[in-house]
């Protein structure tokens, strides 16, 4: 049986690992953090995650816990909308749309499809040789494989192992707040709210929960004696119902961080019997909601690719699409950079305008993202060495 060695237990690596058991590989799943903590944060499954989870048998596992968007788009600040889009008109697209739920729950649905003894928590990595698989942990122990994932998050050692020459993640010039806020009596819809510079999500979750999100620009690194009264004093005057979610958050369940990405795409994402997933290979801003669905599309074709012994097709299957999404995300992450007021003015002016020209031009803008179809299964019964 072909041997598979999986670094990290991330949404990739995780997911990585159930494609490639299902086709019958055995594999380990390294993690060096001792227990797999639950972020309280929110995630968006678009329709082209759904698909690849449908392959191995979890898209409607998700769909339980999730809740389906309805109506979403981009307003202003005071709430007037400046382009928007229903479920139904995603669905009859794509023939699914988009669901959120809590990162845990995906969490939860990924580590009990994974099976006993494949996760080995408080297991950090040492070395790999991309030439015969090898993988020494820091404990010592050598273990050989056939495949190993690189699925070790955006501050990957085992990237850096493969392109010591490349430069790395660097930020974004926005730091991010996350929170999972109880929704009480408030009605709630999905929506990002645009402002000078700065960025509101709220999406309704199943049970009594909203996901909000919001960035703004800062200085590398800035951090706050009290981060929900400093929302309150930057997002405290926006439209109706997210100065009444920020009083509502428990300032101990905000999580504040600064946006990375890989500014400079990788030349490919393997070498040798190593290949990377996720943010190890292409961490992107997250303007997207691509980050996570990107990753399970690694996993569905990483384990296609090498299940016919091919991972130069799994480089050549994944990196344009990649790159593509990782500059749009970027793209999107400048326009809401935007501070002077008649920049500001001038894009939501453009965005209005090109939505009453085109009322579906939210939902026909993403086609080349949602509209992805994971790889044609051709499998045989034995994976190939690759």
């Amino acid at each position: 049986m072909a041997q598979a060695v999986v670094i990290g237990a991330g949404i990739g690596g995780l997911t990585s690992a159930i494609a490639l058991r299902q086709r019958g590989w055995e594999v380990t799943v390294l993690e060096r953090a001792s227990a797999i903590e639950p972020v309280g944060s929110g995630l968006a499954i678009a329709a082209n995650a759904l698909k690849a989870l449908d392959t191995l048998g979890l898209g409607d596992r998700v769909r339980a816990l999730s809740r389906i968007q309805g109506q979403a788009g981009i307003k202003r600040a005071d709430g007037r909308w400046l382009t928007h889009t229903t479920s139904e008109a995603a669905a009859g697209r794509y023939d699914d749309s988009v669901v959120v739920l809590p990162r845990a729950a995906l969490m939860e649905v990924l580590t009990g499809a994974l099976g006993p003894d494949v996760l080995r928590l408080g297991t950090g990595v040492a070395e790999t040789d991309q030439e015969t698989g090898a993988v020494r942990t820091e404990a010592g122990e050598e273990l050989r494989a056939d495949l190993v994932v690189g699925a070790d998050g955006i501050r990957s050692r085992t990237r850096q192992r493969l392109f010591p020459g490349h430069p790395g993640p660097v930020y974004a010039g926005v730091t991010a707040w996350r929170a999972l806020v109880p929704r009480g009596d408030l009605e709630i819809g999905a929506a990002e709210s645009w402002g000078r510079g700065r960025v509101v999500g709220v999406s309704p979750l199943a049970g009594d929960l909203v996901y909000f999100y919001a960035t703004d620009v800062l200085p590398e690194g800035v951090a706050f004696a009290d981060e929900r009264e400093e929302l309150i004093r930057r997002f405290g005057g926006w439209h109706d119902p997210i100065p009444a979610l920020l009083r509502a958050a428990e300032p101990a369940a905000i999580i504040r961080t600064d946006v990375h990405h890989l500014a400079e795409p990788l030349p490919a994402y393997h070498r040798g019997r190593v290949a990377l997933v996720g943010d190890a290979a292409h961490a992107m801003t997250p303007n997207l909601g691509q980050g996570a669905c990107q990753a399970v599309e690694d996993a569905v074709v990483l384990a296609h690719a090498a299940g016919a012994g091919d991972l130069d097709g799994y480089t050549a299957a994944r990196l344009a699409r990649t790159r593509r999404i990782m500059k749009r995300s970027w793209d999107l992450c400048r326009a809401t950079k935007v501070r002077n007021p008649l920049l500001v003015a001038a894009r939501d002016a453009a965005l209005m305008l090109a939505t009453r020209a085109r009322p579906d031009l939210l939902v026909r803008s993403m086609d080349e993202v949602l509209g992805w179809r994971p790889p044609e299964e051709t499998v045989s019964s034995r994976p190939r060495r690759p």
